[in-house]
C-alpha cells in the first residue's frame, strides 16, 4: 500500500486520545492533523480509505516497528541480544531488563500503541455509519465492510503489542471523545477480558474481510493490507496468548485452567488458512528474506508474508531502520546493534540453510561487497541487511539510515508451526501435526516442501511433552530475529529458564567446555556438543560457490577442530575464547540479560507520563 497520500488526510487529534489513556503530555498541545470532520472523511469509499491507511501508518516509524517495538523491545532471549556499552537508561537498558519508568524509550512506543488504537476506533465507529455501507453499490459495500474488518484487525494488533509489553491496560473501545466524558481516567482491565473482546472482534472481522486470491472480485487490487487469512492467523496468535502464561499483577506466572479452548480457536484458525489453499511456503527460505524483503518486492506469489509493517518516506515518523540499527555493516555504517548468541549460532544443523539468513557472519568492507568475517561474539541478525537491499540499491558510502524495509508481523511460516503447537496440545502429535512442522523443516534444509524426506522430518514416536520441546526448537530456528521469541517463550513460561540455561551454555563455550541439551527444548545437533569446536576461523575474500556469498567465505567448519596453522590466502578470526564471557558489557555474557528477575521482567513498566496524567494507573510488579 502507499501510504504516503494518505497521511496528510488523517482527522485524529492525538491529544484526546493521550489525555485519556495516559500520555506524553507535549502531545496535548498538539492539533488535528485536518480540520475535516467525520461527516467529509467518512463520506465515500476513497475518504475511508485514506482514514484507514492513517491506521496503518502507526504501525512503522521510530516508535513501532520501524525500530523500538521490533529491536529494542524483542531481545534479550536465548537468540539475540542487544547492544555493547554501558547501562544509558535506554535501548541497552530495555535488553538487559533494567528499564525504568522514566526510560526514555517507552513512553513513545507506549503512547503510539494507543494512537492506533484510536485512530482505529473512529474508523470502527464511522465506517458501518456510511450511508454507502448499507446503500452503496454491492461493490462499495463489500469494500466498506472489508475496511471495517481491517480496522477491527488492527485495533487487535495494537492491542496485542501493548498487552504483551505492559499487561493489564485501560479498555478503550470507542472513540477518545466518547470515553472522555464517561471516564476520563480509566483504571487497568485484565488482559484476560481484553483478549477475549479482541478475539472476538477478529472472528468478525475475518468475516468481513475476503481471501487474498478474491480481492478482485470486490474490486480491490493485491496489496500488503489485511486479508482474510492474516485476520485468522492474528486470532491464533492471540488464542495462543490467552491460552497461555502471563505475569500477572501479584507478581506470579500464571495461565487459566481454560487454556485448552483457545489453543482449540488457534488450531481451528491454522487449520482453516492451512486447507484453503490461499497461502504457502516460498519455496526458498533466502530467497524470501534476500530476494523479497530485503529485494522490496511488490509481488509475494505464495502469499508466506500475510502480515508487514511497510515503512516509506525515508523519515522517523513513517519508515523503519530495519538494517542499519542491525545487521551486518557496509563500510562501517550502521549499529550492529543485535547480536546472536554464540550457544544459538551452534542450534543449527550445519546443513541448516536457514543459519546463514539468520545469522550474518561477515561485515562487508567499504567496496560494497568484500565480506569480513566476524568473531563468534560479533555476529549479527541477518534476515534485515543492508548488503542485501536492492530497488533500489545503496552505494556504501551512501549513510542513508531508513531503508523502507517492511517488519513482518505474521508468515504462513508461523501458521504452520502454531497449527502443530496447537494440535499437539489438544490431540498429541497427529499425523497433521507433524506434517505442518515438516513442511517447515523442510524448505528450511533445501529440501521438497510437500515431499517426506527422512533425513530432515521429525522422527515418528515422539510423546507429546517431546513433539512440544521440537516446536519449541524449530519456533527458534525458523522465526529467529523476527521479534518472536522472548514473548514466545514467556507464554510458556520458559523465559526465566531459557535465559539462564543460555547463559551457562555460553560459559562453557567459553571455557572450550561441551554444551549441554536444554532442559525447556529438543537439542543441539551432536556435533555441536564438543571440545573440538574450532578456536579459530579461516576467512578468504574469494568468493566460492554460494549465490550470494552468505557462507561461503570460511574455509573450515564451524563444527571441527581448526588447522593448526593459517590455510594460505585466508585471514584469521579468533572464534571461541574466554572472550565470549569475559567482564564488563562488551562481551555475550557480560551483557546477558543481566537484570532479570522473573516476576518483575516479563513486563516493561509503565511509562511515569502515563502515570502522571492518570492516577489510575498502577505500575507493574517489582517496578
Amino acid at each position: 500500500m502507499n501510504k504516503k497520500p494518505f497521511y496528510k488526510l488523517m482527522l485524529l487529534a492525538a491529544g484526546t486520545t493521550l489525555l485519556v489513556l495516559g500520555g506524553c503530555k507535549k502531545f496535548l498541545d498538539q492539533k488535528p492533523i485536518t480540520d475535516l470532520s467525520t461527516d467529509v472523511v467518512f463520506s465515500d469509499v476513497n475518504s475511508a480509505y485514506k482514514a484507514l491507511a492513517g491506521v496503518y501508518s502507526r504501525l512503522v516509524g521510530d516508535a513501532g516497528y520501524g525500530i523500538r517495538v521490533s529491536l529494542y523491545y524483542t531481545v534479550d532471549n536465548d537468540e539475540m541480544q542487544g547492544p555493547t556499552g554501558a547501562s544509558d537508561n535506554d535501548r541497552r537498558d530495555i535488553a538487559r531488563y533494567a528499564a525504568t519508568s522514566g526510560n526514555a524509550q517507552i513512553t513513545n512506543p507506549f503512547n503510539q500503541m494507543f494512537q492506533g488504537i484510536e485512530y482505529a476506533n473512529i474508523c470502527i465507529a464511522n465506517i458501518p455509519k456510511m450511508d454507502m455501507y448499507t446503500n452503496g453499490s454491492d461493490q462499495q459495500k463489500k469494500q466498506l465492510q472489508r475496511m471495517y474488518g481491517e480496522a477491527l484487525a488492527l485495533r487487535a494488533q495494537f492491542y496485542f503489542e501493548a498487552i504483551r509489553n505492559w499487561g493489564d491496560l485501560p479498555s478503550h473501545f470507542s472513540p477518545a471523545s466518547e470515553l472522555a466524558n464517561a471516564n476520563p481516567f480509566p483504571s487497568r482491565t485484565d488482559r484476560d477480558s481484553l483478549y477475549m473482546r479482541l478475539i472476538a472482534d477478529l472472528k468478525t472481522a475475518a468475516d468481513l474481510v475476503p481471501w487474498r486470491n478474491d480481492l478482485g472480485t470486490i474490486g480491490d487490487q493485491a496489496d500488503e493490507r489485511l486479508t482474510k487469512g492474516s485476520i485468522k492467523a492474528l486470532r491464533a496468535r492471540l488464542a495462543l496468548y490467552r491460552g497461555g502464561y502471563a505475569l500477572r499483577s501479584d507478581g506470579t506466572m500464571k495461565r487459566n485452567a481454560d487454556y485448552l479452548t483457545y489453543y482449540q480457536i488457534a488450531r481451528d484458525e491454522c487449520n482453516d488458512i492451512i486447507s484453503s489453499g490461499q497461502h504457502s511456503l516460498n519455496p526458498s527460505y533466502k530467497s524470501l528474506w534476500r530476494d523479497q524483503v530485503c529485494g522490496h518486492a511488490i509481488a509475494d506469489p505464495q502469499g508466506e508474508l500475510m502480515f508487514q509493517a511497510s515503512g516509506f518516506g525515508g523519515v522517523g515518523a513513517e519508515d523503519t531502520k530495519l538494517g542499519y540499527y542491525n545487521g551486518p555493516t557496509v563500510n562501517s555504517l550502521g549499529n550492529k546493534s543485535i547480536n546472536i548468541l554464540p550457544s544459538y549460532f551452534y542450534l543449527f544443523d550445519s546443513t541448516d540453510l536457514r543459519r546463514d539468513v539468520t545469522c550474518a557472519v561477515y561485515n562487508v568492507a567499504a567496496d560494497g561487497s568484500t565480506k569480513i568475517g566476524q568473531a563468534i561474539t560479533a555476529i549479527c541478525d541477518g534476515k534485515y541487511r543492508r548488503d542485501w537491499i536492492t530497488n533500489p540499491s545503496y552505494a556504501p558510502t551512501n549513510a542513508i539510515q531508513y531503508f523502507g524495509l517492511k517488519w513482518q508481523i505474521m508468515r504462513y511460516a508461523d501458521v504452520l508451526l502454531m497449527f502443530a503447537e496447537a494440535e499437539n496440545e489438544l490431540n498429541g502429535p497427529t499425523t497433521a501435526a507433524y506434517n505442518a512442522i515438516n513442511q517447515v523443516r523442510r524448505r528450511g534444509y533445501g529440501k521438497a516442501i510437500g515431499t517426506a524426506d527422512a533425513t530432515v522430518d521429525l522422527p515418528s514416536g515422539l510423546s507429546k511433552t517431546t513433539f512440544f520441546a521440537a516446536v519449541v526448537r524449530e519456533r527458534s530456528l525458523e522465526l529467529g530475529g523476527e521479534g518472536v521469541r522472548k514473548f514466545d517463550l514467556i507464554r510458556w513460561n520458559l523465559l526465566n529458564t531459557a535465559l539462564n540455561e543460555a547463559r551457562a551454555n555460553m560459559n562453557r563455550m567459553a571455557t572450550l567446555t561441551a554444551m549441554v541439551d536444554p532442559s525447556y527444548m529438543a537439542g543441539y545437533p551432536a556435533y555441536s556438543k564438543s571440545t573440538t569446536l574450532p578456536i579459530s576461523m579461516y576467512y578468504t575474500t574469494v568468493t566460492k560457490s554460494d549465490d550470494n556469498n552468505i557462507g561461503g567465505i570460511w574455509v573450515n567448519s564451524f563444527y571441527k577442530t581448526a588447522p593448526t596453522s593459517t590455510p594460505a590466502g585466508t585471514t584469521k578470526v579468533t572464534w571461541l575464547s574466554s572472550a565470549i564471557a569475559a567482564a564488563g558489557t562488551s562481551s555475550p555474557v557480560g551483557r546477558f540479560a543481566t537484570n532479570f528477575v522473573t516476576g518483575k521482567s516479563e513486563l516493561l513498566p509503565i511509562p511515569q507520563p502515563a502515570r502522571d496524567a492518570n492516577a489510575n494507573l498502577t505500575q507493574n510488579p517489582g517496578y
